[in-house]
């Protein structure tokens, strides 16, 4: 059963056209000059205010520093910073003259920041004082032409390297360099998170961040009016093109926190005056744990912008504390937006992850490429545009993008699940997730959630480990909660209760945390 979206597809595509992130800018900077563009709180509680003039101002002057490096249409440019304003001002000053942002998580190792520069051939990197040890010439440090450091106003950078700020406001407010420029221009490259493979550079368009933006406008009502509050690791699609972009295409108002706080989060969105914010299945389990308040429900959220089911109760419970409603997804970085989705008004099918979003479309498919049935298991497949609703490609791998799609444009997210009789989808397990005991499919998914529901338990996370008799054995890494105690026979003892005999773990580990991947995923290669 193929699914396409009932919104005209042509209309969503041509107003994204041929402009570009300049093109939205010059736009922005004359019609919404005065108005609020961006508000950032930093991890002390500081929070520093910009209209979109005083933006724009900005990112030309950024624009005009790189172009003074040397740093041209197509050059690479990669950004080792945390959440902050100065992180947006060089991935649009570099996108007004054409260049490309590669950003790096913040806790990126150096052996991995060394890898992907190397990978995309960077210029120069714009780093914090902290990381700024790891560039520049000399034994043990990672080759770039340039060092800039940034978010520290007034201190003298280390030898070799430049302040951001100081040689930012050396140059002029308007953009001196305006060279050609298209959608189908590069603006950036994104890592994958790597959950289950190397990470693979995946090429984004100006054409496909301006899709994105009019996609989210679409999928969460967002206007002018909104103030969307986002958390999420600025290096990630889930920032870039699911908060920032939707913003600009709208003329909101991002609400930028440096990071996520489970003590601090609903205070600061209500403080805020958040209409709509993201959330990930981690930010839902740590907010409840977290004691309630009457002032909670004192909140001017409409929408949650939510990634994958958490458990039934998981939702009910947050949905009625905070007073608010879940928006669940699905997507990749490769699909740049949550491509099956809730829509944004009408019926809802909790756990359905949606159906298919104006510009796809979506199926299950069988191993051998056939169209599967209503209620039928397959893998989710999406068919898009390139370049448009798509990535361009990974970087440098053609070869690899073309095995992500079969001969007719469908392309395989490797993910399991089955729409039903009126096109709604429903996710059941990443299929690289899937373990095979004795002939049996246990869904890792399906495990996590029986743990989580246990009132001693904070996190889970389920791999399959080689197993001599059965071919894999179900291991299960256990996070307990604050002050608990329990023993691995007591985790089984419960688990048995709840799953049929061959999907409880035989293996389980107590652990005091998990590895995570740039988007906060948990990082499964590295358990096991």
């Amino acid at each position: 059963m193929t699914t396409r979206t009932t919104v005209d597809v042509t209309d969503m595509a041509t107003a994204a056209g041929e402009r570009t992130l300049r093109d939205l800018w010059d736009d922005l900077a004359s019609t919404s000059g005065d108005q609020p563009f961006l508000v950032f709180e930093d991890t002390a509680g500081s929070v520093t205010s910009y209209t979109y003039g005083e933006f724009d101002r900005l990112v030309n002057r950024t624009a005009n520093l790189f172009a003074d490096l040397g740093v041209a249409k197509g050059t690479t440019v990669a950004v080792h910073l945390g959440n902050c304003p100065e992180l947006l001002m060089v991935m649009f000053g570099l996108a007004k003259i054409g260049a490309v942002m590669v950003p790096l998580h913040p806790r990126n190792t150096q052996e991995e920041c060394a890898e992907m520069i190397d990978r995309v051939g960077a210029r120069a990197v714009v780093c914090e004082p902290a990381t700024a040890p790891l560039y520049g010439a000399g034994p043990g440090r990672i080759d770039v032409a340039h060092v800039l450091t940034a978010r520290a106003p007034g201190e003298a950078p280390k030898p070799g390297a430049l302040a951001f700020e100081a040689e930012r406001d050396a140059r002029a407010d308007r953009l001196a360099v305006r060279v050609p420029l298209t959608g189908d221009d590069p603006v950036s490259i994104v890592f994958t998170s790597g959950t289950t493979a190397r990470s693979k550079g995946v090429v984004l368009t100006h054409h496909n961040l301006l899709f994105s933006g009019v996609f989210v406008d679409w999928q969460s009502a967002l206007t002018a009016q909104d103030r969307l509050l986002t958390t999420m690791p600025a290096c990630h699609v889930n920032f870039q093109l699911n908060a920032l972009m939707p913003v600009l295409c709208a003329g909101a108002v991002l609400v930028a926190v440096e990071r996520f706080s489970a003590r601090s989060f609903w205070r600061q969105v209500c403080r805020h005056e958040a209409s709509v914010v993201q959330g990930i299945a981690m930010m839902v389990r740590t907010m409840l744990l977290q004691p309630a308040a009457e002032w909670e429900k004192e909140n001017t959220v409409r929408e949650v912008l939510y990634y994958l089911p958490i458990t039934d109760a998981e939702k009910e419970e947050f949905e009625a504390r905070f007073d608010v409603r879940l928006l669940n997804s699905y997507g990749t970085s490769e699909t740049l937006v949550g491509v099956i989705t809730d829509p944004p008004h009408g019926e809802r099918r909790w756990p359905s992850i949606g159906q298919v979003g104006p510009g796809y479309e979506a199926r299950i498919a069988g191993p051998d490429g056939r169209t599967l049935g209503p209620g039928e298991t397959g893998e989710i497949q999406v068919r898009g545009t390139l370049g448009v609703t798509l990535m361009q490609g990974y970087l440098n791998d053609p070869e690899t993008t073309e095995a992500l799609f079969d001969e007719d444009g469908w392309m395989h997210t490797g993910d399991l699940g089955y729409v039903d009789a009126d096109g709604w989808f429903f996710f059941l397990d990443r299929h690289s997730q899937l373990i095979k005991r004795a002939g049996e499919n246990v869904s890792a998914a399906e495990v996590e959630a029986v743990l989580a529901e246990h009132p001693l338990i904070s996190e889970a996370a389920v791999i399959g480990v080689t197993d001599p008799i059965y071919d894999e054995a179900v291991k299960a890494f256990v996070i307990l909660a604050d002050g608990a105690a329990l023993t691995s026979r007591e985790v089984q003892d419960y688990c048995c209760t709840r799953l049929a005999r061959f999907k409880v773990p035989t293996v389980i580990e107590i652990v005091d945390s998990l590895p995570r991947t740039a988007s906060f995923k948990i990082a499964k290669c590295s358990l096991r």
